[in-house]
């Protein structure tokens, strides 16, 4: 059994699309992350994506804990050209295009980006190469949104529609257990 302890990284407070571009995280709400921190299991293994919001969560909770090498497959999803943009302008730039990118997630992509279901197979990929390395292991790891949601779709079976409604809160836990299958044990549990 594989047990999963999703970290969505610290607060950015961007209010444009953040995909790939690499923006710091807000770590001062230190009594936060000491409550996460003790949350999560002690002897757990550490990786995080490589973007720095994400690193400096994971650094934030490492404490005595086993890093494995940040992985550029925890990455965020891809936003090609509507990363940097508000929501307001990539509406009123590609109308059509954005309204289907987050009604029929799938193979639907931003232009230059990644859609939902290259972005999943990505981080799916990451995950089964972790599993199989470490079959019986806790796994803290600290990444984004969209990667969390990816995997909470692979865990439940739902459609990645329905993934989409689930709410993902920064330093927020989803716990995901793989033993043989998948299964959901909490998602966004806030310490």
């Amino acid at each position: 059994m594989t047990v999963w302890h999703w970290v969505r990284h610290a607060p950015t407070h961007e209010t444009a699309f953040v995909g790939w571009r690499d923006v710091p995280a807000d770590l001062s709400d230190r009594a936060r992350i000491a409550r996460l921190d003790a949350a999560l299991p002690a002897g757990a293994l550490l990786v995080s994506s490589d973007l720095s919001r994400a690193v400096a969560t994971a650094d934030a909770l490492a404490g005595g804990r086993t890093r494995l090498p940040h992985a550029a497959d925890l990455r965020e999803f891809n936003l090609g050209d509507w990363d940097g943009l508000r929501f307001d302008v990539v509406a009123a730039r590609d109308p059509v295009l954005s309204r289907r990118y987050w009604e029929e997630p799938g193979d639907v992509a931003p232009p230059g980006g990644e859609s939902w279901n290259a972005a999943a197979a990505r981080v799916a990929r990451f995950v089964d190469r972790i599993n199989a390395a470490h079959p019986e292991a806790e796994i803290i790891a600290v990444a984004h949104i969209g990667v969390i949601l990816t995997q909470i779709q692979r865990a439940s079976s739902c459609t990645a529609y329905e993934a989409l409604a689930h709410e993902i809160g920064n330093l927020s836990v989803t716990h995901l257990v793989h033993e043989g299958g998948w299964r959901v044990e909490a998602i966004n549990r806030c310490p």
